[in-house]
């Protein structure tokens, strides 16, 4: 299943993927919500298949005409596990790290594809983070065997971890340079777990500024995988339909390079994952 989250005349929609076309679940299944669709058992897919199935063209929906959202809640938490590659924690001469290292983002600070990460008035030195996104199907909290944490996923997305860095190295947390307004990007679809290797170890992942390569890395480079996040946040807080886990970022972010090379407005940011696509961002000054 591939879905995505859409706004279309001004409506929030709901959409599914077969193949090139994109369904509007507007008609097929206009019950449904989001949540209802990220908890989705194996009875309901097969049942929008059958449905889907039964669609008519005018339930097929341009995707040059609409707005894509970031494919989660807005009641979602942002788990975001920050130095979690081993090619980034050896580009910053990260110390071996004994447990994972957590911030939070608020949903607010998102944007979907397409749509513009804006550079704040008081920085220039927006960077840019290409990260495989984990988006929960079911509650579990406490212990969780490796099964049991990738039992609780329902599918992945592309994330863009954008980072204001001189705010965000004022201080020891980080929460101030991850959380201005528009400076995440999310999406443009969400891919379930089904589609792709347990825990999506494997994949490979590229950032690009106007084309040209930034970020290369793959998923098998995680110090903690996806299990191993998701067990490491459970023991402590609950996890919910829809909350999100970042998992980190590869090497080659812009504070890291001489000179350093951040964002700059009417550049296009470009993350792209195997397996589930790409996630396109203008930039702009706020």
């Amino acid at each position: 299943m591939k879905l995505s989250q859409v706004s279309h005349h001004g409506n929030v929609e709901l959409a599914l993927w077969r193949g090139r076309d994109l369904f509007s679940l507007r008609n097929i299944a206009p019950r449904l919500s989001l949540s209802d669709l990220l908890g989705a058992s194996g009875s309901l897919r097969n049942d929008l298949e059958q449905r889907l199935n039964r669609a008519h063209s005018q339930d097929i929906l341009d995707p040059e005409q609409l707005i894509f959202l970031p494919p989660l809640p807005e009641t979602s938490k942002i788990l975001c596990a920050g130095l979690n590659y081993q090619s980034h924690a050896t580009e910053v001469a990260a110390p071996v790290a004994e447990f994972p290292n957590f911030f939070t983002r608020f949903t607010d600070t998102l944007v979907g594809h397409g749509q513009a990460l804006r550079i704040p008035a008081n920085s220039q030195e927006l960077d840019y983070e290409g990260e495989l996104a984990v988006v929960i199907g079911k509650t579990c909290y406490g212990p969780l065997t490796e099964n049991q944490a990738l039992d609780a996923v329902s599918g992945y997305t592309i994330f863009n971890d954008a980072s204001v860095r001189d705010f965000q190295f004022r201080a020891s947390q980080w929460t101030l340079g991850k959380n201005f307004l528009a400076t995440g990007g999310c999406g443009p679809v969400l891919v379930s777990a089904d589609e792709l290797p347990p825990g999506a170890k494997g994949l490979n992942l590229h950032t690009l500024i106007d084309g040209t390569v930034m970020q290369t890395g793959n998923t098998a480079d995680l110090i903690f995988n996806v299990a191993a996040l998701i067990q490491a946040l459970a023991a402590v807080t609950p996890l919910h339909c829809g909350d999100l886990i970042i998992t980190g970022t590869p090497a080659g972010v812009g504070f890291t390079r001489q000179p350093p090379r951040f964002l700059q407005p009417g550049e296009h940011c470009e993350v792209r994952i195997e397996g589930i696509g790409s996630l396109i961002n203008p930039v702009v000054t706020a």
